[in-house]
């Protein structure tokens, strides 16, 4: 292993200038990290994992490790020029007043609020009716802990709003606690229920309400694996100790993900049980009746359906059950089986989410990436299309069965999430909040091209950036992808790509295969053995933005997390050739043992188990980024990024990767861990460390790009 690294980027040529500037260089002293003769057997195959120390988060030795990594990350990034330029510009960009949409719970109406640079967002509310302006605030998450480390999971309040359940995350951990207080005079009224995770909070009336929880795992909260998700009922005034066992604990039916959610009207509890993150078991209770046994609507886990609503014993589903696309069926409760569902609204080319409120269906179709809304009543007659402010992502169509009018959201790459109330019986809308930003939309352009992937695969992508870009191949360019477990990229404006395309970047985001943009075909077709299609569309989108002469190799940039951590580990080790820069964040990359950790079990459908089949292990050896680090090889400069208290995608995934890529490094590019303490897997992060991590992540690419000033200034020199 190369213990001085001696980081020699040429500096960006400026035109106009007679002499090329010189760059001074970074030294990087890399810490040595110790191998063990650790191997593991796989169907007679034995492989070696010389640094499975690290996932021994409750070792010394391992923090140790931590921060000496760490202390090598940051005398590296301590010294590059512009860093703090890029932190003040992300902080000035950041301060603004951000708004969420009003919701009525009981007498109040409540909303979240952040005045610009507070760490976690405030809850306010106002006597509904009275002046907006009156509001006060309800619930303050920075006020839990000074540096904004604890921070607001979920929030439910009783059917009549006086008392409200909230549960909170510390360091960032998906392990919550929750509190229950009065909302009139906001006192915590009951002990604190703890080792609540994965778990939505969902009130039966004014009783009390059911969470979702496993045993506390022997060993490491962060890592120990989790595997026996359950039901509770917390009835108030009661210990936890007590509390009611719904749904999971029997051994012989193990479910790693139970949920249960009470419909509006607090008739039915329906109960969704699942063994992976795809496909669902899904049963309803009906609480009217005492001591009344499950029904079970379905029996299996070959489909992703839920309750989204009932009239009195009608039920209405969302399902994908023979409709990959989704489609909206009823039923009648008594006998809710899929062979006495009735269609209401059928499966269509678009992808569909559907939502109620004012009495109507809303239906939100996904074209190519984008949103169209469509709304219709409950015998699925449609009422209108609805007209959006633009081309992009909408969000929010739903309220209360009595309500007269909703809020919804609307956003692009190129525009900041504005607001709007929405008359459900006259489908008019009207801006109801619009930030003051200091951005302004009209400089930008944001396109979609379709490119053509490894096996002739259309796949959309769209690209973004200043309007009057020069196509010239030298435009610093983040290639950010995810590819995986049905979940979709929509556009959406981000206040840190915003300051990325202020220095002349290019933002481009394609929807790869595994996602949910073209529904369950789409995401089958990323999953186990046809996984290396999410990591060759990857590629062919980084090879036609070179083709194109948006960028060159010397100029782009790739960056995913957790799933798409993943996806940058595969594409850089893959082909190191192709990129600049690799920026895996929070990454699923021991493709051998993500399963043994926490409930990394569930992701199985996506990906398969190494103990699967000899053919499913050989397929996860042959692209499993800790597996292939190969000596020799110069991998573009990289910044490996985690949390210490991620108990999702555990750290020590990065930690093996960062000590592969450190041993086995054979050209000048450095490879860097940063790891964040007291932060998680990515929800609830203070603003604060977020402006760190993004100035960090920034300037590293950048300088690695050979910039040693903003390409801002560079081009301003340049028209001078």
């Amino acid at each position: 292993m190369k213990n001085i690294l001696l980081i020699a980027v040429s500096a960006l040529l400026i035109t106009g200038c007679k002499e090329e500037p010189k760059k001074e260089a970074i030294t990087v002293s890399y810490h040595k990290t110790k191998k063990v003769d650790t191997v593991n057997t796989y169907f007679g195959t034995e492989v070696k994992d010389p640094y499975r120390w690290l996932e021994d988060d409750m070792s010394e030795e391992t923090g140790n490790w931590v921060k000496a990594q760490n202390e090598t990350t940051f005398d590296y990034l301590d010294n590059i020029p512009f860093r703090a330029e890029l932190k003040e510009r992300l902080s000035d960009l950041w301060n603004y007043e951000k708004v969420g949409s009003p919701f009525k719970e009981g007498d109040y109406t409540y909303f979240y609020k952040n005045d610009g640079l507070q760490n976690q967002y405030v809850i306010y509310r106002y006597k509904t009716g009275e002046d907006p302006d009156t509001a006060e605030v309800f619930l303050d998450p920075n006020t839990f802990k000074e540096d904004g480390t604890i921070s607001l999971g979920g929030l439910s309040f009783s059917e009549d709003g006086k008392m409200a359940a909230y549960s909170i995350s510390e360091g960032g951990s998906d392990w919550r606690k929750v509190l229950v207080m009065k909302t009139e005079n906001k006192e915590i009224v009951e002990d604190t229920i703890i080792d609540v995770k994965f778990s939505g909070l969902s009130w039966k009336a004014n009783d009390g309400f059911y969470y979702s929880s496993y045993d506390k795992p022997k060993g490491s909260q962060l890592s120990a694996k989790t595997d026996q998700h359950k039901l509770f009922y917390h009835k108030l005034g009661t210990p936890q100790k007590d509390d009611q066992l719904i749904f999971g604990g029997v051994p012989a039916e193990k479910h790693r993900y139970v949920s249960g959610r009470v419909s509006e009207d607090n008739r039915y509890l329906q109960v969704t049980a699942s063994t992976s993150t795809s496909g669902n078991k899904l049963f309803i209770k009906d609480l009217t009746k005492p001591n009344s046994d499950f029904i079970t609507v379905v029996d299996h886990t070959d489909s992703d359906t839920y309750l989204m609503y009932n009239q009195d014993s009608k039920l209405y589903l969302v399902t994908n059950l023979d409709a990959p696309n989704k489609k909206v069926v009823s039923v009648d409760a008594d006998n809710p089986i899929p062979s006495n569902w009735k269609t209401i609204l059928p499966e269509t080319e678009n992808v569909l989410n559907a939502s109620t409120g004012g009495g109507y269906l809303f239906a939100n179709y996904m074209v190519d990436a984008v949103s169209k809304i469509m709304q219709y009543d409950f015998d699925g007659k449609l009422i209108r299309d609805i007209n959006l402010p633009g081309v992009g992502s909408a969000g929010g169509f739903g309220a209360k069965k009595e309500d007269a009018e909703l809020y919804y959201s609307f956003t692009n790459y190129v525009t900041p999430s504005s607001i709007y109330k929405f008359n459900i019986t006259e489908g008019t809308s009207e801006l109801y909040r619009k930030p003051e930003i200091d951005f302004n939309p009209e400089n930008y352009e944001s396109k979609q091209v379709f490119y053509t992937s490894k096996d002739g695969t259309k796949v959309p992508m769209i690209i973004t950036h200043k309007k009057g870009l020069k196509l010239d191949g030298k435009n610093p360019t983040i290639l950010y992808g995810y590819g995986g477990f049905n979940i979709s990229l929509t556009p959406s404006f981000s206040i840190t790509n915003a300051v990325w395309m202020e220095q002349g970047g290019i933002y481009a985001v394609p929807n790869l295969r595994g996602g949910g943009e073209y529904g369950k075909k789409w995401h089958n077709a990323g999953t186990k053995m046809q996984k290396q299609n999410v990591f060759d569309d990857f590629i062919a989108a980084a090879e036609y933005l070179i083709d194109s002469n948006y960028t060159s190799k010397d100029y782009l940039a790739i960056r995913g997390g957790s799933n798409g951590g993943l996806l940058v580990g595969a594409t850089m080790t893959q082909r190191p050739d192709l990129i600049k820069v690799a920026l895996p964040a929070v990454g699923v990359l021991d493709m051998l043992r993500y399963h043994t950790f926490t409930a990394g079990a569930g992701w199985a459908y996506d990906y398969g188990t190494a103990e699967d089949s000899q053919e499913m292990f050989d397929y996860l050896r042959a692209y499993s980024p800790v597996h292939n680090v190969k000596a020799g090889t110069e991998y573009p400069a990289t910044l490996v990024t985690t949390g210490d208290h991620d108990d999702r995608v555990v750290p020590a995934h990065s930690f093996k990767f960062a000590a592969e890529l450190q041993e086995k490094q054979a050209g000048n590019n450095p490879v860097l861990i940063r790891i964040e303490t007291d932060a998680g897997h990515g929800a609830g992060t203070p603003v604060s460390k977020t402006i760190e991590q993004y100035a960090d992540i920034f300037g590293f690419t950048l300088y690695n790009m050979g910039y040693e000033v903003l390409p801002q200034k560079v081009n301003e020199k340049v028209k001078q």
